[in-house]
């Protein structure tokens, strides 16, 4: 009997690097104007993106339904295996909800784990799945394990326009125009499971010193868990500087840091040029 690693794609894991480490990927979907595509199966990252630059209109985003799950959890049971299953945050999204609905099924063969975050932040609790399966744990108390570190995960993001914010309706038309005069980057965090603004920044290199000050008030990075970093948009320049400039708080660990694309569930609502660093808060 073996543990099998599931995870939404709200975790941005890409499908091959899944495939690598034995982890199966549920898609949630994005949907323009043209139908609605999950991701990484029927439109990838790239296009996404150049889709979403072209478009008037804020493309909308759906849950993972439990038939879904329900599937997933069926075949890996049937194989002998149990389960566990990382979420994006019930706070965000109905998808911890569906999978929790198809655990039901399986007492005590699947359990859910609530990452009380997303993107890279969810990915790195999943990271931390798959190194607990190799060291042969077992699905509990991986789960256990997974609830009791999930608070120590530190999620920070840098966004490089509000306009995507403002098109989802999260903030007013005029506090857009004038973020976008100023050249405002806000940097926004996941707590509790929500996302949250932690700070303003005027233009890119305020922006990336923001964050680095942001990671040192949260502790430092724990080199010893997973780190991860991300980005949006078709071009990673704005990353490939911000790690320019904080090449200190990696290098002696470190010295090229993994990077995800942002997928399009959660690029949908940042926006291209977002950057983004997911690190275990070093306690």
């Amino acid at each position: 009997m073996g543990v099998r690693i599931i995870v939404d794609s709200g975790s941005d894991m890409e499908l091959a690097y899944a495939a690598e480490h034995g982890v199966w990927v549920i898609p949630l979907k994005v949907a323009f104007a043209d139908g609605e595509f999950a991701q990484d199966i029927d439109l990838s990252r790239e296009d996404f993106y150049a889709r979403l630059v072209e478009s008037d209109d804020i493309p909308s985003t759906s849950q993972v339904p439990p038939v879904e799950f329900q599937r997933a959890f069926d075949s890996a049971v049937a194989a002998g295996d149990d389960v566990v299953c990382v979420c994006l945050s019930s706070k965000l999204s109905g998808t911890y909800d569906s999978a929790c609905a198809a655990a039901a099924a399986h007492p005590g063969r699947v359990f859910v784990v609530d990452s009380m975050n997303a993107t890279i932040g969810e990915r790195l609790l999943a990271e931390r799945a798959i190194a607990l399966r190799d060291e042969g744990l077992g699905a509990q108390a991986i789960a256990e394990q997974l609830e009791a570190e999930r608070g120590d995960i530190c999620l920070l993001g840098l966004l490089d326009t509000l306009e995507f914010l403002k098109k989802g309706g999260r903030i007013s038309s005029a506090t857009a125009a004038v973020g976008g005069l100023l050249s405002i980057k806000p940097v926004v965090s996941v707590v509790d499971g929500e996302v949250v603004m932690v700070g303003k920044a005027r233009g890119s290199k305020q922006g990336n010193n923001l964050l680095r000050q942001k990671i040192v008030e949260n502790g430092g990075v724990d080199f010893s868990r997973p780190v991860w970093l991300g980005y949006a948009g078709l071009d990673d320049a704005l990353l490939r500087k911000y790690v320019q400039d904080s090449r200190e708080l990696y290098d002696t660990e470190i010295p090229t840091p993994p990077v995800s694309l942002v997928g399009s569930v959660i690029g949908t609502h940042v926006g291209p040029g977002a950057i983004a660093v997911a690190f275990f808060m070093d306690k």
